[in-house]
């Protein structure tokens, strides 16, 4: 039962004889090294979620006036991208709107030591159904209609699954569905939504690529898909709530006999519904998330981003780098910089304090 809730790429920074810059963010992070802790060198390249961008430039600016000669880099590649990266012993950690699969788990052990990699929730933000009708913010849809909309069944705003949900003038327009062309996470939790909640009509398995079967238009990165459906009226995708806006309007889903607007404390409410996914370590904090609820005023179609990092490290530097990185970004402080740069969810005080200690387990040594 479910209980509630090294080969690494490294430039280590010695002093002043780091390549360039010691401030490489600017005169900020110079000004914090007059106040910061300036014990804590070194640097570590990461890669992975692109709904995680915003979220992630907050974290490292913060943590870059705390810790003036630490760096993180990060290219927001996307989750399975960022994933294969960590395997490959290619980056220090991944970035994933997707836990890592217990065969990824396995495959860990070779980059990470014996225990392998484990996961731990970093970011919590709505998934948007964003779509491109001039002069309509909402619309009213249950996951049958979605569902539908996306395999393309059904083909025009005016059809009258969308008509019988919303009490406004539909156009008589063409819907062009816009999918993820890369490995995404955000496309593994949306139809991981659509298969729990309407399986008779998604019948494909959740996974980060989008089916082969259904054939519609596509572009990389949750910025990519925006961008195209804000330059073609009838289109509509789903990304990140971070990264949809004006002239988007959202899609309001139906749970229970309600319509649920998309916002972060409708996703915090559906965080504090999952689970510890079973049989996994005890400093694996992977949330199994329940789709098919009813509860008022929670939205399923909810991403928990992670921060997949490896249990040893060869190196202390890199090591040292990623604790207390890790321990910033899922700290209360952490966590509002991050809400306030991209409308993310904090995540709750105990969901912090299993993740803060997950990290400190992080341990060095030699990886056979």
């Amino acid at each position: 039962m479910s209980l509630p809730i090294a080969a690494v790429a490294v430039a280590v920074v010695v002093g002043s004889a780091a390549c360039g810059s010691d401030y490489p963010l600017g005169a900020e992070q110079e000004a914090a090294a007059q106040r910061g802790d300036a014990s804590l060198q070194g640097a570590v390249t990461a890669s992975g979620s692109s709904a995680q961008g915003p979220a992630m430039d907050a974290w490292r600016s913060g943590f870059a006036t705390l810790y003036p000669k630490a760096q993180v880099q990060y290219s927001p590649d996307g989750s399975g991208a960022g994933r294969g990266a960590l395997l490959a012993g290619a980056v220090g950690f991944a970035g994933s709107d997707a836990y890592l699969s217990d065969e990824e788990l396995a495959d860990s052990v070779e980059a990470c030591g014996p225990e392998g990699a484990f996961n731990i929730p970093a970011y919590v933000s709505p998934i948007s159904i964003g779509f491109n009708l001039p002069g309509i913010t909402q619309l009213d849809l249950d996951a049958d209609t979605v569902a539908r909309i996306f395999r393309g069944e059904i083909t025009t705003w005016d059809d009258p699954a969308i008509a019988a949900q919303n009490d406004v003038a539909l156009p008589s327009l063409p819907i062009s569905a816009v999918s993820r062309s890369d490995d995404s996470g955000t496309t593994e939790n949306f139809t991981d939504y659509l298969h729990a909640v309407v399986p008779g009509i998604w019948t494909d398995e959740p996974d980060g690529a989008w089916p082969s079967g259904l054939e519609n238009e596509n572009a990389k990165g949750n910025a990519g898909v925006v961008s195209t459906v804000a330059g073609t009226v009838g289109a509509v995708t789903y990304a990140d709530d971070s990264s949809v806006g004006a002239p988007l309007g959202r899609v309001a889903l139906k749970v229970g006999d309600d319509y649920v607007p998309v916002s972060a404390e409708g996703a915090a409410a559906a965080v504090d519904l999952a689970a510890r996914v079973p049989g996994r370590a005890d400093h694996d904090v992977a949330l199994d998330l329940d789709r098919t609820t009813t509860a008022a005023g929670v939205y399923p179609l909810v991403l928990v981003s992670y921060h997949v990092y490896c249990s040893r490290y060869e190196n202390q530097a890199t090591a040292d780098v990623v604790r207390a990185f890790g321990t910033y970004a899922v700290s209360p402080e952490g966590q509002a910089e991050a809400a306030e740069a991209a409308k993310s969810s904090p995540l709750s005080a105990e969901l912090s304090r299993q993740a803060t200690e997950a990290i400190a387990t992080i341990e060095v040594g030699e990886i056979p």
